[in-house]
Formats: C-alpha cells, sequence, structure tokens
C-alpha cells in the first residue's frame, strides 16, 4: 500500500511508539510510501494542545514531516462530499464529529483506506485499517 489517510490517535500513536497502535497499524504505516494527514487532523491537534488537552511532543509537526506523513488539503470535491455525508448513528448515539466527517470525505473522494480503531469511521463504509 502507498497511501492511506491515518486518524489523529492513531498519528499520535504512531509518533509515541504506544501500545495503543494496533499490530497491522503498525506495520502499514512502516511499509507505507505516503501516510497522508487530513488538514482536519492537522487541525484538530493543534486547537487540542493550545487548550491543554494534548500534552505530546512540541515537535509533532517536525517530527510528522520527518517520518514521511503529508498533509492533505481540503478540496472542493471533499467540501461537497462532507456536505451530503449523511449523519449515522454509532454507539447508539448520532455521529456529529466535524473531524472524523472530514476524514471520512476525503477517504472517500481519495478512494484511500483510513488508519483507524474508530467505528464511527468504519460505519460509513469506508475501507479501514486497524
Amino acid at each position: 500500500m502507498t497511501r492511506a489517510l491515518v486518524d489523529t490517535h492513531a498519528f499520535i500513536w504512531w509518533l509515541l511508539d504506544d501500545d495503543r497502535l494496533s499490530e497491522p497499524a503498525r506495520e502499514t504505516l512502516g511499509a507505507m510510501d505516503t501516510p497522508m494527514l487530513s488538514a482536519g487532523t492537522l487541525v484538530e491537534i493543534a486547537i487540542k494542545r493550545s487548550i491543554g488537552k494534548l500534552g505530546f511532543h512540541r515537535d509533532w509537526t517536525e517530527r510528522g514531516r520527518s517520518e514521511g506523513f503529508e498533509p492533505l488539503a481540503v478540496t472542493w470535491e471533499h467540501a461537497v462530499a462532507l456536505e451530503r455525508l449523511p449523519f449515522i448513528t454509532a454507539s447508539g448515539r448520532e455521529h456529529r464529529d466535524p473531524f472524523d466527517r472530514l476524514l471520512v470525505a476525503q477517504a472517500q473522494v481519495e478512494r484511500l483506506p483510513v488508519v483507524t480503531r474508530d467505528p464511527a469511521i468504519a460505519a460509513y463504509g469506508v475501507p479501514v485499517i486497524w
């Protein structure tokens, strides 16, 4: 596999070498030519760091770049797909997380699997690696 979108938790766990990252996800990321990070993922991490919800590596952007992660910009097509994306029920609640929904829209448009353990993303029918 050459490209896949990487969800926020998977990216963080990769940088931290955290055991919560599944072995298939770890192997995929290690073998991938271009692991992709949604622009939404970058924004989500920046927001959470700025409000004190994430305290990992101050150099996370440099580390991500040095490990080969590439940002995936939000295009017009992604915005249209996001707007048309239905609100699904996952774990008994309507799934409304804007960062997850953007990730799903980008995965659909770009025809990319997503490295994630999030069952709500899988519920949209995009291929998931975990």
